[in-house]
């Protein structure tokens, strides 16, 4: 497999050897692969990580940086949630080294960023992402700064600090927080080591679904409920799916439904209008900070990514979301209120479908309980 960055707004082409994080143009940078092969006698059965799908990573034949990176993160459970519930089920992206499906990512980019020769890295998140990457580059001996907004739990604070980068905690929003990170990389201060800019993330987020596709022996569900801030999980299924539907390995690709808290609903919004583009929204506050997400940048290829699967855009009401999570908590799942965030609006969605008798569905614990 060969590959190179694509501007996915001009279509400029990048050599893989490139420290830049997006075009010249503005836009952001893609994948391309070319002569792209993958099947079931790929999976490196004997790794117990997300590194056993590494042939269907943009990755030279000889690359083993991640042996030294990894920390067994993917391989999640997938189980049900309720017997009275036959036809859902929950993938335990909880269980990761850091608590958050973010690992994925973090595993992959890192162990890039190392091949790079990368020193430092800079990265603005909302908690969880910033987490993983301080972890795995901390593992990776890469020195990290990473940009938060001030009103990120402590938790997620202290546990990024102790993974031993820079916190930054940033006065203003989410969107503030990420303007910051983006002058220091342009003052030169560090490689861009973002989940929403660099695509290498999406390689890691992508085995989310080739996970899925193995243990369902490639009968998948009707429909993926992902919550969508950002879009790093929903679009590295989406990735995933096309990738595992062009090789044949899936006969169909389910629906993605995307979460969005109903204080803070930008693709929502566009969605609902028919709108190519997202435009910013008004955050008035969630406790699902994960997906508090006014201006999303790739908000582009979240709405062809859902519309590409006849998914759709629902909304988490916020009175319910705590009541949601005690409920999962009884259930034994002890979860983030942005993963309870996303069961509630699944809960109301379901509630009201008039086509759910036999859909399947499959819904991420994104992040831990323990993290807030």
């Amino acid at each position: 497999m060969q590959f190179k960055y694509i501007c996915n707004t001009c279509g400029q082409l990048y050599n893989p050897d490139t420290h830049i994080f997006r075009c010249r143009c503005g836009g952001l940078l893609d994948i391309k692969k070319t002569n792209f092969r993958f099947s079931k006698s790929d999976i490196m059965t004997s790794e117990w990580s997300i590194f056993r799908y590494l042939k269907s990573m943009p990755f030279d034949e000889k690359f083993c940086f991640w042996k030294d990176i990894s920390m067994g993160e993917g391989l999640s459970p997938l189980v049900m949630l309720d017997k009275d519930l036959p036809n859902l089920m929950v993938k335990m992206d909880y269980m990761m080294p850091t608590l958050s499906f973010k690992d994925r990512g973090a595993a992959v980019l890192i162990s890039k960023a190392k091949e790079l020769g990368i020193k430092k890295i800079i990265q603005d998140s909302s908690g969880n992402a910033g987490t993983s990457i301080a972890a795995y580059a901390g593992r990776a001996g890469i020195a990290c700064d990473i940009y938060v907004p001030e009103n990120t739990t402590a938790k997620k604070v202290n546990q990024i600090a102790y993974h031993g980068a820079n916190v930054h905690l940033i006065e203003g929003s989410r969107e503030d927080t990420a303007k910051a990170a983006l002058e220091a990389v342009e003052e030169g201060d560090g490689f861009y080591a973002s989940h929403v800019y660099n695509p290498f993330f999406y390689e890691g987020t992508k085995t989310f679904v080739y996970e899925i596709f193995e243990q369902l022996d490639g009968n998948m569900p009707d429909a993926l409920i992902i919550p969508t801030g950002n879009g790093t999980l929903l679009l590295g299924a989406y990735y995933g799916l096309k990738e595992l539907f062009t090789m044949d390995l899936i006969d169909r690709i389910p629906r993605l439904i995307a979460v969005q808290s109903e204080n803070c609903a930008p693709i929502y919004k566009a969605f609902k209008q028919d709108k190519m583009l997202v435009d910013a929204a008004d955050n008035i506050g969630t406790i699902a900070e994960g997906i508090a997400i006014a201006e999303p940048k790739r908000g582009k290829q979240i709405l062809e990514a859902i519309r590409a699967t006849g998914g759709e855009v629902i909304l988490a009401p916020e009175n319910k979301i705590l009541d949601t999570r005690k409920y999962l908590a009884k259930k034994g799942f002890y979860v983030e209120p942005t993963t309870a965030a996303t069961f509630a609006a699944f809960f109301e969605y379901n509630n009201k479908s008039d086509n759910k008798s036999n859909e399947k569905f499959i819904i991420p614990f994104c992040g831990a309980g323990l993290k807030v």
